[in-house]
């Protein structure tokens, strides 16, 4: 099948850069490795190499130039960028994918379906610049799946949710119709709820499948690395490892975004600096208080909010808050000692 860098998700944004290099040769990367890239342009799939740069600061959909020995010399600015805080002590972040338009986050119509898990997916998707489309898996497996599809749908206005059969090649393309040829999708969501069937049905793969664990309805890895694969409608998936942990980083704005009925209702608050929690004329404990919001989701910002602080810190700034930290417990022994020998 021959494709051209159109097909690719190549538009004007990349083009203007090449412009600047015209004797570099555009790939776009479908793998990352530890020693190399795999790329794809015109002429096919090629090994990539990356001297002097290790392969962590590429991402699978990321745009590169190479010159002829098929060294990459530049790395295109990217439209959007999918991100994570990477696991460990450390501040580094880990890439998760480049140039996504759209963003299938993954739940299923059963045990899994976690309203918090999506808000956080949903601000990551914010963050990142891609459009969010929930999907619910494993639609056929329970009574009726409004009781998932509600739900879901009261986290923002306008939220699209699709509850699919990924065995049920109508509902599939649905799904793909999201999606249209030259366009790029990611799948996200925790491992068992069904990513790499409905990755099957999407790109016509046979990649082999995990069943779930009954007792709380969550699977085993089956995906292991992330990489960009042609769908059945022209257009393109990465499909990712399924997250355990999600850890967001300099998400703020996405997290504000997810939860804007919040910060509209604070605008109200009497004092530009509240808390929320008991201060007079809090316009967000009022709607608490008269049910439109429920305390749940106040708490879900706030922890958000929090975790992101933590997260988007330098490894500087961490040290210096555990210091500080360290430096006032002990600082409380000291004192309670003192206390005693009185």
């Amino acid at each position: 099948m021959s494709i051209t860098l159109s097909d690719l998700g190549w538009s004007s944004h990349f083009a203007a850069q090449h412009a600047a290099n015209p004797s570099c040769i555009p790939f776009r990367v479908t793998a990352v490795h530890r020693d190399r890239l795999t790329g794809v342009n015109a002429d096919g799939e090629t090994p990539l190499l990356t001297p002097g740069r290790p392969t962590g600061d590429f991402a699978v959909g990321d745009w590169v130039l190479t010159d002829p020995e098929y060294r990459v010399q530049h790395v295109l600015a990217r439209r959007s960028l999918l991100k994570r805080r990477a696991a460990g002590t450390g501040a580094d972040a880990q890439l998760i994918a480049a140039n996504v338009d759209v963003l299938f986050i993954v739940s299923s119509c059963n045990a899994d379906f976690n309203l918090a898990r999506l808000e956080r997916y949903l601000a990551l998707a914010h963050q990142a610049g891609c459009y969010p489309v929930v999907v619910l898996t494993q639609a056929d497996t329970c009574a009726d799946p409004s009781n998932f599809a509600k739900p879901a749908e009261s986290l923002a206005p306008f939220l699209t949710v699709l509850t699919v059969n990924a065995l049920d090649v109508t509902e599939i393309e649905q799904v793909l119709s999201w999606c249209p040829a030259g366009q790029t999708a990611a799948l996200v969501g925790s491992s068992g709820v069904g990513k790499t069937t409905l990755a099957n049905a999407m790109t016509g793969s046979a990649e082999a499948t995990a069943g779930i664990r009954e007792d709380d309805a969550r699977g085993r890895h089956t995906t292991t690395s992330r990489a960009l694969h042609p769908m059945r409608n022209g257009g393109w998936l990465v499909d990712t490892p399924g997250m355990r942990a999600l850890r967001l980083l300099d998400a703020q704005d996405g997290v504000d975004e997810v939860f804007s009925d919040i910060l509209e209702l604070a605008e109200r608050c009497r004092f530009a600096d509240c808390q929320h929690n008991a201060e007079p004329d809090c316009a967000v404990q009022e709607a608490i208080t008269d049910g439109s919001l429920e305390p749940e989701r106040l708490d879900r910002w706030w922890k958000l909010r929090r975790e992101d602080q933590r997260n988007s810190e330098t490894v500087a700034q961490s040290r210096a808050r555990n210091k500080a930290f360290g430096k006032m417990v002990r600082s409380v022994m000291h004192e309670k000692k003192s206390r005693k020998r009185l």
